[in-house]
């Protein structure tokens, strides 16, 4: 089991976020919202101030997030084992970002490389997206965990997106140079060595480590023209109706100068608002721990009650046997 959102972030930045307010006032340490607009709006501040460990304190109620704490380290437990290839290839490329002079020799390997690529390619841009966009597409469609909801959504950012990938610098050289300065930078920020260390990292220091990628792939999406700020800025939230508790919320947002929209679901526990999808997720999580820890529990005590049984008594055969009677 992984754990349920933090890994696909960019879709709930535009599907669940919503209006970015400048009355930000320490979000992080109250939790909930005390409206559906206030709770998603300090949601998308938190996101966008790269503060993961204070937009989960902020959008989980207090219980609900201190589980999540507790469970942290079983959550990656169902993971596949980490080859010695895949191993040896994370090192490999970790030294490569990592190195002292890592900025100056990746952008002379990949200088020649794309301008080769610019010859071959250039034309076939426009082409090649559109064969993406198709295959990305076929995937969120065939999608066993994504809502009719989620598709839509997902769609509709293809779609804005389209424009601006086929229209990119992929091949100029310059924002190559810096954009390979923001991968190894981002690279020396996150410090790891092994991909071993992933699995391992306590909840703080994990928020850590994902706010430092969130902000490296910012700065790398602005150099090519698409602002993730900027989006988060201009999104918008109303309340559409509030019916016991559960709150139907429209959110409305730019990406890429095209107006999209999506609609969200909030819920009111001891009187604040949560997003009911993210909630539910985490709670979910929960209890798919509980339940392996059990199914483990049950396995480790199946052998020792077997050990424990008494064997039974030897059987009248292994007695000796008795004379023959005489005629």
């Amino acid at each position: 089991m992984r754990f349920p959102a933090l890994h696909r972030l960019f879709l709930p930045l535009v599907a669940t976020v919503a209006l970015a307010a400048c009355h930000h006032q320490n979000a992080a340490d109250v939790s909930g919202g005390s409206t559906p607009e206030a709770a998603v709006q300090e949601s998308v501040q938190l996101i966008k101030d790269g503060d993961f460990g204070g937009f989960w304190k902020h959008a989980l109620p207090p219980a609900d997030y201190t589980q999540m704490r507790a469970d942290w380290s079983q959550l990656h437990l169902d993971q596949r084992p980490i080859t010695a290839a895949q191993r040896a290839r994370f090192t490999e490329a970790m030294q490569k970002l990592t190195a002292p002079n890592a900025e100056t020799e990746l952008y002379t390997e990949l200088q020649p490389k794309l301008t080769q690529m610019q010859k071959q390619y250039q034309d076939q841009i426009p082409v090649l997206i559109g064969v993406g966009q198709a295959i990305a597409s076929t995937g969120i469609a065939q999608s066993k965990t994504l809502t009719e909801a989620q598709k839509k959504q997902a769609n509709d950012v293809l779609a804005a997106m389209l424009p601006w990938a086929q229209k990119a610098p992929w091949f100029d050289q310059a924002k190559a140079k810096q954009a390979v300065g923001v991968v190894v930078a981002t690279a020396r920020q996150l410090d790891l060595k092994s991909p071993d260390e992933l699995r391992t990292l306590d909840f703080d220091t994990a928020m850590k480590k994902y706010a430092e990628v969130f902000g490296g792939f910012k700065q790398l999406l602005a150099i090519y023209g698409l602002s993730i700020d900027d989006t988060l800025d201009s999104v918008k939230a109303t309340t559409v109706n509030i019916t016991h508790g559960h709150a139907h919320v429209q959110v409305s947002y730019t990406l890429l100068g095209k107006p999209l929209s999506t609609d969200t679901q909030m819920m009111l526990v001891n009187g604040r608002w949560y997003n009911e999808a993210l909630v539910d997720s985490v709670r979910k999580a929960h209890q798919q721990v509980v339940e392996r820890k059990a199914a483990a529990a049950a396995s480790a005590a199946a052998p020792a009650k077997a050990a424990s049984v008494t064997p039974a008594p030897a059987a009248t055969a292994a007695r000796a046997p008795s004379a023959p009677t005489k005629p």
